[in-house]
């Protein structure tokens, strides 16, 4: 991680590409986020998005040897930067 990274939401990822969590957005409630670390989603942890269907369907996530569907309103407070494909083999 020694470029410099670009922080997005999760909801931002394309199917495949994986990210690190760095945190959540404050207007996500502190019981939604607690949440959120209970499933994984704690920061430094990688995250891949698995499934991007269209239509604002719920997208799927793969962290902590689980996989979870987010709907747009969680998965865009959930904040991630993006892994450069050099280290999604670290």
């Amino acid at each position: 991680m020694n470029k410099t990274q670009t922080v997005t939401a999760l909801w931002d990822l394309r199917s495949g590409e994986t990210a690190w969590v760095t945190g959540f957005d404050a207007a996500l409630s502190a019981s939604y986020q607690g949440r959120m670390m209970e499933f994984g989603f704690q920061p430094g942890t990688r995250v891949q998005c698995q499934l991007t269907p269209g239509f604002g369907a719920p997208r799927v996530y793969a962290i902590s040897n689980s996989v979870f569907s987010l709907d747009r309103e969680i998965a865009r407070s959930v904040y991630v930067s993006r892994v450069e494909p050099a280290e999604v083999g670290a």
